[in-house]
């Protein structure tokens, strides 16, 4: 009987309890990381939909420049090649309001969870 012990103990190998221990760790790293890591996703999005806010507002003011600021300011206006307005393909861009006196702008990313629409008016000051 001494001998099967004395056998065992010079084996090596992980015991049942030091794996389960570190699954338990493993569990416990993955249940903070991951809704960190789903507000980090959704954060990167509003981020998203901001900076198209900004690029468009940028473009209709060169827009403006060139023509007069009473001249709508459309989408497809600034997205030449000109004017520069570039967007991600997951936001939607909408011009509400299109000269320079009144101009408003909404942008929604579509893969935000959390669904904020960000609107900037002719100041350029984004608001959710």
């Amino acid at each position: 009987m001494l001998s099967k012990f004395r056998r065992v103990r010079g084996e090596k190998g992980f015991t049942l309890i030091e794996f389960l221990i570190v699954i338990a760790i493993i569990g416990i790293l993955a249940a903070i990381a991951i809704p960190q890591f789903s507000a980090y996703k959704n954060r990167a999005y509003q981020s998203d939909s901001k900076a198209a806010l900004q690029n468009l507002f940028m473009a209709c003011k060169a827009y403006w420049a060139d023509k007069t600021p009473m001249t709508n300011c459309e989408v497809s206006e600034v997205k030449a090649e000109e004017y520069g307005f570039t967007k991600s393909d997951d936001v939607t861009v909408a011009v509400t309001m299109k000269t320079a006196a009144d101009f408003a702008a909404t942008a929604l990313h579509g893969a935000d969870s959390t669904s904020v629409t960000y609107t900037i008016d002719k100041n350029g000051v984004i608001t959710p």
